[in-house]
């Protein structure tokens, strides 16, 4: 069974149906999982954009990748070795990662409430759209630092609860999840520092954190950082003007732009979920009387200053953002790891909600949003049979790599593509080769094109440059080519290849391509 440390209370006579799904939530998750990756394997070879970037930066292990902490590309490097740079690679990292998201948070929910409770908690996950709905979609660090914010929330509720004694184990894995956190996403450190302050802020929990042994979690969790801190100090640009740019930073603007998109942020990241809530329990969420079949009665002392002051410490940072910083822009998956937890203070809050038959309803519509999100995911390439607009999972990877194959491509020469669908994709169909995006919407193309060439020929490798026509080929070139010697006389390809689930009569994909063989001085 699913470990736990909170003691189970006692439940009415067992019911085959929810009563089984309530014990023990792994063997669910591991079935769902398996069914995301079976669809997503079986749909399409395509990549989307998240996806062709992990295949790309998994060619290498580095300190940092650009904007982005490197922890999911380290995991994902590992799921290369193992699996191969492939669709079942990318989405067995990301099934598992979802799975240990919920299992965390139900042993977290564990510690305060029942087992009904606890599966709520987990379940509400699933109706928060940041984590429910664009995972499936595409996104990779949103769902890695979601595991950590879940994890570490786990770890410092068993702290407290366990008072500090006999905690020096908890302390250590703190530490690794803290650390880990950090090279998870940077906004990980905005929900731990809130959760930590307000659980120092009273009594109880303040006694707990400091017990014997507590030093292991700052010690373990610098030693995890200080590599990745080092580059980021000596890499600071690199890492900030892509964020910069998405979270549109304009001191000199008016606040009260940045303040309505963050409450459309929080409204559509808490919405789709209260809404449910109280549909599901109504008249439950009222205050009553403390009930016999609270699991934990002695925590709610503590339990409500500290949830409050979170929300209150996350909301202060947030509209200093706006105030001090000028931020405009806020997206629902930046705001998850901050507002997760939302649900579990909701029901740790109401303990007596373990006991109300009208859970059921939550567990129905959850399951019913479940299913909905799988079909969803294994119909997304026919949208556009339906819309007539291409999606990325309607290019023809296969096709594509045959093609190239039999215009002479050797599957070894260096991949120098025009965007990084491209070259992920690519470089998924032929794992032997190095590849490379110089996507002029993020990199000077007449520096990276030739840059990458001169690699290709001092490793001994030929070379294929190749665009689509989606991404305004002509400019594309014109700034690959000039820095090429000799590329004005080398024969450029073209192929046409008809896209996957799209309508009759659908414009066919549109490929050039200059594949350059190695040739020996």
């Amino acid at each position: 069974m699913f470990f736990s440390s909170a003691p189970s209370p006692p439940l009415p006579a067992p019911r085959r149906g929810l009563e089984a799904l309530y014990a023990d939530p792994l063997p669910w998750l591991l079935a769902l999982a398996a069914m995301h990756v079976a669809v997503r394997v079986s749909v399409s070879s395509a990549l989307k954009i998240d996806e062709a970037q992990q295949i790309l930066w998994s060619q290498h292990l580095q300190w940092g990748y650009g904007a982005q902490p490197p922890l999911y590309t380290w995991l994902q490097w590992g799921m290369n070795q193992v699996f191969g740079p492939s669709v079942l690679s990318l989405t067995l990292l990301k099934q598992a990662l979802i799975a240990l998201v919920c299992a965390f948070m139900w042993l977290a929910a564990r510690e305060l409430m029942g087992r009904r409770a606890a599966w709520w908690s987990a379940a509400s996950l699933w109706l928060l759209p940041p984590f429910g709905w664009y995972p499936v979609r595409d996104q990779t660090h949103t769902v890695l630092v979601t595991t950590m914010t879940c994890a570490a929330w786990w770890l410092l509720l068993r702290v407290v609860r366990s008072e500090g004694v006999g905690c020096r184990r908890q302390f250590a894995a703190l530490g690794v999840v803290c650390g880990c956190g950090l090279l998870a996403k940077y906004n990980f450190a905005l929900m731990l520092a809130a959760f930590i302050i307000a659980l120092l802020s009273v009594r109880e929990p303040r006694q707990a954190l400091f017990g014997r042994g507590w030093w292991w979690a700052p010690l373990i969790a610098l030693i995890v950082v200080a590599p990745h801190g080092a580059w980021l100090l000596s890499h600071w640009h690199d890492a900030t003007a892509a964020t910069v740019r998405q979270m549109a930073i304009a001191p000199e603007s008016r606040w009260g732009a940045g303040v309505g998109n963050l409450l459309r942020a929080i409204l559509g990241t808490l919405a789709p979920w209260g809404t449910a809530a109280l549909l599901a329990f109504g008249s439950g969420w009222r205050r009553h009387r403390a009930p016999e079949r609270a699991s934990m009665p002695e925590a709610a002392a503590w339990l409500r200053p500290v949830f409050g002051r979170y929300l209150v410490l996350i909301a202060a940072a947030l509209l200093a953002l706006v105030l001090v910083t000028g931020v405009t822009v806020f997206k629902g998956r930046w705001l998850l790891p901050l507002l997760a937890p939302v649900p579990l203070m909701a029901f740790a809050l109401r303990p007596e909600l373990d006991a109300d038959p009208r859970g059921k309803r939550l567990v129905v519509m959850t399951l019913a949003l479940l299913l909905v999100m799988l079909a969803f995911a294994a119909a997304r390439p026919w949208k556009a049979a339906i819309t007539g607009s291409v999606d990325a999972l309607n290019y023809p990877a296969v096709q594509l790599a045959q093609a190239l194959q039999n215009a002479g491509y050797d599957g070894r020469g260096r991949i120098i593509a025009a965007d990084d669908p491209l070259a992920g994709m690519l470089r998924t169909r032929f794992p032997a080769a190095p590849a490379a995006a110089c996507d002029r919407h993020t990199e000077n193309v007449a520096t990276c094109v030739p840059t990458h060439v001169q690699q290709a020929e001092r490793g001994d490798q030929g070379w294929l440059l190749i665009s689509r026509a989606e991404r305004d080929e002509s400019a594309w070139w014109s700034q690959a080519l000039p820095g090429v010697p000799g590329s004005d006389t080398l024969p450029r390809g073209h192929l046409r290849l008809p896209y996957r689930m799209v309508r009759r009569g659908h414009p066919l994909a549109s490929y050039h391509f200059i594949w350059h063989p190695y040739r020996a001085p």
